[in-house]
């Protein structure tokens, strides 16, 4: 029986979320339809803003598709750094802490660079390079998937490897935050390792510049109720303070 039309958009989103571009024929195959329902598909999801047409498939338009990791790292750099240096201050010498690949936490790696015997897990090469050699840490890096535009590490073979450490502190980038819904990702795979960092921590220390209220994404990470601690540089928009008091997360502005 085949699936009816919103459970087939679905799944097409779901694929580009999880790889950012999917592919008539392979999708018509998966759902056991023809090609030209995909297309019919993908036609009334572009209708929608939802997608972007291309020869063969679709991919997310750009308000659902994140920048490369370079343009990353210099967008709001001043205030990244402000919310690193923050989020730094959280952390005592001696502690254990996950951080996952993202802008926001390159530079909190880097505000952590003077603290000392810290036994960090991360799935980010850059990350792990920063802190490793340095004051008497531990520094355990993930294996898996690597993707060279960021340097990150992902797939089920990095969930394992981090599955096998308790930490006190997860540190978290996210690269949506919707006031009603909660923390938001691009990629599925993302949104995989962030849940299974935060089921591995004591505490949950989410680091986002205020941009992320304006950015819409097509994965949920979590609600609110998840994270213990919020730092940002601006006051988010309304609903989002209201549901992140009645979640008890303590917001803390970077300045």
């Amino acid at each position: 029986m085949h699936l009816h039309r919103s459970a087939r958009q679905a799944v097409i989103m779901k694929t580009l979320g999880l790889n950012g571009s999917c592919v008539v024929s392979d999708l018509a195959a998966e759902l056991a339809v023809s090609d030209e329902t995909i297309r019919r598909d993908i036609k009334a999801m572009a209708v929608k803003g939802l997608v972007e047409r291309v020869h063969g498939g679709a991919v997310l338009p750009d308000l659902f598709r994140e920048a490369d990791f370079q343009k990353r790292l210099s967008h709001n750099a001043t205030a990244k750094k402000a919310i690193a240096r923050t989020v730094a201050a959280q952390v005592r010498n001696g502690e254990s802490v996950m951080l996952d690949t993202g802008s926001t936490t390159a530079y909190v790696a880097r505000a952590l660079t003077d603290h000392s015997d810290l036994l960090v897990v991360t799935n980010c090469a850059d990350i792990a390079r920063t802190l490793a050699s340095r004051n008497r840490n531990q520094v355990y890096l993930a294996g898996g998937q690597f993707r060279a535009d960021d340097g990150a590490i992902l797939g089920a073979s990095a969930i394992r490897f981090i599955s096998q450490f308790q930490v006190r502190t997860a540190i978290l980038s996210m690269a949506a935050i919707h006031p009603d819904v909660g923390l938001m990702d691009f990629h599925l795979r993302e949104a995989e390792f962030s849940q299974a960092v935060m089921a591995q921590a004591k505490r949950v220390i989410v680091a986002a510049d205020a941009s992320k209220f304006a950015v819409q994404a097509p994965v949920k990470v979590c609600g609110f109720s998840a994270i213990d601690t919020l730092v940002t540089d601006k006051p988010p928009p309304v609903p989002a303070p209201a549901h992140l008091t009645e979640a008890g997360v303590r917001v803390l502005f970077a300045s």
